[in-house]
């Protein structure tokens, strides 16, 4: 049993926790720390030469709480020593060691980046969720966001990031990548990724999203035309699948003010469905902070993607009153 400190018995007297706290706990509790580590620890060091490294989960909560917080290294580091609700969640006692520095940090994300595991923790997540029937097959929702990418040419090579592109949403010109992803249309947790440049159209990943077992796709009205595909019309498992893609606001046919529209009808019950997916980018953007790009180049972002919506579906679980059970 771990023993209390003076500044552990002080925050026990608080009359209130803060939605930090309240968060990291829920996380905490929810995250198959032992699974993890175990993905790891293949690909972490020894220690047998030189100074011994810190401990492998010490590190993955470090990095998680970069990634929830959208910190930078040094601005985890900072945040560790400054907050007492992350010191206590990455098990720091400041009586027996310190925090590690920022470099440290920055080798470890390096590691998960170079080895892709943290697509190797989404995958795990969701492979547990489909044997505890959390995450039910036979249909999918597809959709994607644009994530903000620096458009400056401020640096050492006078030049924006070459694997980021520009496009035009509306009367608005972006510049960045788009995140496609698959949801579960059942729970609404995600189940496929993929990363583009922002002028790659929607529809050009959505067969890549869909499930071979999918009976029906939900998308929006710019996945229409996606049974024309050739990936799609020419594979045998998803010919069979109904796409039920929401059609134009403006192609939709006028009736009048005592008839009943049924075809508005059946489009907002197309929308109530897809509006699952939106749960899903809420986390990223709003709770997260996810909303500009962190890193130069596609795969950087898409690791670190990976493990974001790993964190989304875990979260999502836990706030709906289920548990992740991995036995």
């Amino acid at each position: 049993m771990k023993q209390e400190t003076f500044t552990d018995i002080e925050y026990s007297f608080r009359k209130k926790k803060t939605k930090r706290e309240e968060f990291l706990e829920i996380m905490d509790e929810i995250i198959p720390w032992d699974e993890w580590v175990d993905v790891i620890a293949p690909y972490y060091p020894s220690g047998k030469r030189g100074r011994p490294p810190m401990g492998i989960e010490k590190m993955l909560r470090m990095y998680l709480l970069q990634i929830w917080f959208n910190l930078s290294d040094p601005a985890t580091e900072d945040a560790i020593y400054d907050s007492y609700a992350m010191r206590r969640f990455t098990g720091i006692d400041f009586l027996k060691e310190s925090v590690p520095d920022e470099t440290t940090l920055c080798k470890f994300r390096h590691l998960l980046e170079a080895n892709g595991l943290n697509k190797l923790f989404f995958e795990a997540i969701n492979g547990v969720m489909v044997k505890s029937g959390h995450m039910m097959k036979g249909g999918t929702i597809v959709d994607a966001t644009i994530l903000n990418a620096p458009s400056s040419t401020k640096n050492a090579d006078k030049a924006r990031d070459p694997e980021m592109h520009q496009t035009k949403k509306g009367n608005e010109w972006r510049f960045g990548m788009k995140c496609h992803i698959g949801v579960d249309a059942g729970s609404g947790l995600v189940h496929t990724l993929t990363v583009t440049a922002a002028n790659d159209h929607d529809i050009t990943q959505a067969a890549a999203l869909s499930r071979e077992d999918d009976k029906v796709v939900y998308g929006d009205s710019g996945y229409l035309g996606i049974q024309k595909r050739p990936e799609v019309a020419n594979n045998e498992n998803y010919s069979k699948i109904d796409f039920r893609i929401n059609r134009r606001p403006g192609r939709l046919p006028h009736v009048s003010e005592k008839a009943i529209d049924w075809e508005r009808y059946i489009e907002n019950r197309k929308s109530s469905v897809r509006c699952k997916v939106e749960h899903a980018f809420r986390i990223i953007k709003c709770q997260f902070g996810y909303r500009k790009t962190a890193y130069r180049g596609l795969k950087k972002n898409e690791n670190r993607l990976y493990a974001m919506f790993a964190s989304a579906n875990l979260y999502m679980l836990a706030i709906a009153g289920r548990k992740l059970s991995t036995s």
